[in-house]
C-alpha cells in the first residue's frame, strides 16, 4: 500500500468507518482509472450516527461525478479542446478532468480545490494515471493568464452561481458540466451538449441528476 492510498484510506474512514478506497476504471471512460470509495460500503442501510458522519465529511473527492465522467470522455474525444492550451480544471475533486486534459495534450493543468483532502486525492490520481499536473488551493489567489477554465458540477448551490462570471475574468474560455441547475440562462454560456451519465460507485440519483449537460462561453 502507497503512502498516498493510505492517506486516502484514512481521510474516507471520517466519512464513514468501516470505507476504503479501491482503483476503479471508470465505466464511461476506461481509459482513467481513480482511488475511489469502495462500492460496497455505499450499499448498504445507514445507521443515524452514520448519515450525520457523511453529512458532516461528505468526502466528494472520493466519488466520480456524473459531470466529471461525462467531461472527462469527451475532452479525450475532443482533444483540440484543451490542446496546447494552459487548463485550469476548477472544484477538481478527483482530479478526473485535470487528467483527462493531460492525457489530451494539454500544455499546463492546473488543479483547483479548496478542499485540501481533494487535492492529496488529486495527487494520488495523477500518479495512478501516469500524469503531472499542478495543484492550488484558491481560484481566487491565481492570477496567472488561463486558455480554459473547465468546470463539472460546482453549480450544486445556488450560491456558487456567481461563480460563472469569475470564471469568464479568469479564462479566455470556459467548459461547463452541470446536471443540477434546471434553467440554466447565463448569457453569453450557451448549451453545446447534453449526456447521461451516472456517479462512480453509482448513488442511484434521481434520473433529473443523471443528465449532464455542457455549456462554453
Amino acid at each position: 500500500m502507497t503512502s498516498l492510498q493510505s492517506s486516502l484510506d484514512a481521510l474516507i474512514k471520517n466519512m464513514l468507518a468501516d470505507a476504503s478506497v479501491t482503483v476503479q476504471t471508470l465505466p464511461q471512460c476506461q481509459q482513467i482509472k481513480l482511488w475511489l470509495v469502495e462500492p460496497e460500503a455505499m450499499r448498504r442501510p445507514f445507521s443515524q450516527d452514520e448519515i450525520l458522519s457523511i453529512q458532516s465529511y461528505p468526502a466528494y473527492w472520493a466519488f466520480c461525478w456524473a459531470s466529471g465522467q461525462v467531461l472527462a470522455r469527451e475532452i479525450l474525444a475532443n482533444p483540440h479542446w484543451v490542446e496546447g492550451k494552459k487548463v485550469m480544471d476548477f472544484g477538481a475533486g478527483s482530479g478526473v478532468v485535470a487528467i483527462a486534459c493531460v492525457m489530451a495534450g494539454a500544455k499546463e493543468v492546473i488543479a483547483c480545490d479548496i478542499d485540501p483532502d481533494a487535492l492529496l486525492s488529486c495527487q494520488a490520481n495523477g500518479q495512478l494515471n501516469n500524469t503531472e499536473y499542478r495543484l492550488h488551493g484558491d481560484l481566487f489567489e491565481f492570477d496567472e493568464p488561463l486558455d480554459l477554465l473547465i468546470a463539472a458540477d460546482v453549480l450544486y448551490d445556488k450560491a456558487n452561481l456567481p461563480l460563472l462570471e469569475i470564471f469568464r475574468q479568469k479564462a479566455d474560455e470556459v467548459l461547463v458540466a452541470d446536471s443540477r441547475v434546471k434553467n440554466f440562462d447565463f448569457p453569453p454560456y450557451q448549451k453545446i451538449g447534453r449526456e447521461e451519465s451516472f456517479t462512480v460507485p453509482d448513488l442511484d440519483e434521481l434520473d433529473e441528476f443523471r443528465w449532464v449537460n455542457l455549456y462554453k462561453a
